[in-house]
């Protein structure tokens, strides 16, 4: 009952914690930690762990999936020099810093760079739910970051794994064609699922059937990318990115409905388990010690703490300088960031579960029969530097974009009215033809008009910041609603009187919600 009685636990320590978090204005990711920590004293769950294998196969490829296609492409391209730096060469400095101070804590080099690689990535998982209310530009390049940088950290881990047992020599040269052919295997995955995907979309014409495409697609590019040794990460993203271009041509309202409906919810389960599960293996790990290694442990990991975060805001204020003295271009000039703002991206180095999973990967033992060297300390340093960045960094950062001063970004709020009002204007002037090329009649052609011109005339007004037109939205909105609420309640009566059947109700139903739902969400913009 183990497994029930998790799923149970799991379910409301989820809850709990979104609901507070939002009341104590925490985030939830240190709510939840705290609360995998606090249950790792309930005797039942002391033996509760993170399967790497869980993680690496299920948890990873569905997160990445939903992050990358919500991630904006056209940013990424603008950003792409950044990200590529922040991606490959900040994770290869990242782990080689953290290798030489575990080498000087006593690891051999071996396990030292396993650790280095274990902790070099950042987390999309803790970015996206943690990183929130920045400028467009800093939040893309975050989560771009930590989307591809799994890819460049598990191929130098996997390096570092194999020279460790034994299994193959060191070389540059190989390792800079192990990250060439992760890279290109995964890019080629991705792009070939894609496309399958969409191929396999356009013949469908099921939301529900469309919905399980969408789940399936992920795990496939993960697969088909681990196949020909490619980075499955990098599949993930790839697919993901390829597919929220092409998407909005090719999937339906009603599909799109149902599957950003699951995707919304799966993805705050998993997130939140992934961050409950960690604290509960940062609590298990701790437990494992003696009296006399304890102090030692969390002497490595607060050092280990510090050589990641240090690393990160060393090279936050000294590659930008380098880059400004070989391009001087104009349009390059105008994107420079302020030293103050570059503090933020450099407090928002979040490692989370991926870096736990690597660490949990860790075979046992080596070639020749022989226990890995080190193993326990890697568990343990790297569930502490987890936790402790959770933590610290999570409270700390409010503190810092506050600081920071950063400015306001209005660009996206100005893109979506000037798509707002062109999609309305060119739409009227497309109404006559429209009209005609579906035959409707002049009474149904002189109504569909109207309409227009009212919604027209209301976009024109707040542009003009007309405040009476707008409150006669909010008030028309607000009316709309309370008679849908009494449609409602009438359908519910007459159900209860045993007049209609519950499938009636249900049907009636939903074609209410869609209108309350949509008349919600114009009375919110409103706002």
């Amino acid at each position: 009952m183990l497994g029930l009685e998790l799923v149970v636990v799991l379910g409301v320590c989820i809850l709990a914690s979104s609901v507070v978090s939002g009341r104590l204005r925490v985030a939830a990711p240190v709510l939840l930690v705290v609360c995998g920590a606090v249950l790792g004293f309930v005797p039942a769950l002391e033996k509760v762990s993170l399967p790497p294998e869980a993680m690496l196969l299920i948890f990873l490829p569905a997160l990445l999936y939903w992050e990358s296609l919500n991630t904006s492409l056209r940013e990424i391209r603008s950003n792409l020099r950044p990200i590529v730096l922040l991606s490959t060469l900040l994770v290869l400095a990242t782990a080689a810093a953290v290798a030489a101070v575990a080498h000087a804590l006593g690891l051999d080099w071996g396990p030292a760079w396993v650790l280095g690689a274990a902790l070099a990535p950042t987390d999309a998982t803790a970015v996206s739910a943690i990183a929130r209310g920045m400028p467009r530009r800093t939040t893309t390049i975050l989560r771009a970051e930590s989307l591809i940088n799994d890819g460049t950290a598990l191929v130098i881990y996997a390096i570092a794994v194999s020279i460790t047992i034994g299994e193959q020599e060191f070389s540059t040269g190989m390792v800079g064609l192990r990250l060439l052919l992760s890279y290109a295997g995964g890019a080629v995955a991705g792009l070939l699922v894609a496309w399958l995907a969409v191929q396999v979309r356009k013949r469908l014409d099921s939301p529900m059937h469309e919905t399980v495409v969408s789940i399936l697609t992920p795990f496939a590019a993960f697969l088909a990318a681990e196949t020909v040794h490619g980075s499955g990460v990098i599949a993930v993203v790839t697919c993901g990115l390829a597919l929220a271009r092409v998407g909005p041509r090719i999937v339906r309202a009603d599909t799109r409905q149902v599957s950003y409906a699951f995707w919304g919810i799966a993805t705050f389960l998993l997130n939140g388990a992934l961050f409950v599960l960690i604290g509960l293996q940062a609590h298990s790990a701790i437990r494992s010690l003696d009296g006399s290694e304890t102090l030692a442990t969390f002497g490595a990991i607060g050092l280990v703490s510090l050589t990641v975060a240090g690393t990160r805001l060393l090279w936050s204020y000294t590659t930008p300088y380098v880059i400004r003295a070989l391009d001087r271009r104009p349009q390059q000039r105008l994107r420079r960031v302020g030293a103050r703002q570059r503090l933020v991206s450099s407090a928002a180095g979040f490692r989370g579960a991926v870096s736990l999973a690597a660490a949990l990967a860790v075979p046992e033992t080596v070639v020749g029969g022989g226990p890995f060297p080190f193993r326990d300390e890697i568990i343990l340093i790297t569930s502490g530097v987890v936790v402790l960045t959770l933590i610290v960094q999570a409270v700390m950062l409010p503190s810092i974009i506050r600081f920071s001063q950063l400015p306001e970004d209005t660009a996206l709020d100005e893109e979506l009215r000037l798509a707002q009002s062109t999609a309305s204007e060119e739409a009227y002037e497309a109404l006559p033809r429209l009209a005609d090329e579906v035959g409707v009649s002049d009474v149904v052609y002189k109504r569909v008009l109207a309409e227009y011109e009212h919604h027209l005339e209301v976009v024109r007004a707040k542009e003009a910041g007309d405040e009476e037109v707008a409150q006669s939205e909010v008030e028309y909105a607000a009316l709309r609603l309370e008679l849908i609420a009494h449609k409602r309640a009438t359908v519910v009566r007459l159900r209860d009187e045993a007049a209609i059947d519950d499938i009636v109700l249900r049907t009636i139903q939903r074609k209410l919600d869609v209108e309350e739902v949509r008349l919600s969400r114009r009375e919110v913009d409103e706002d």
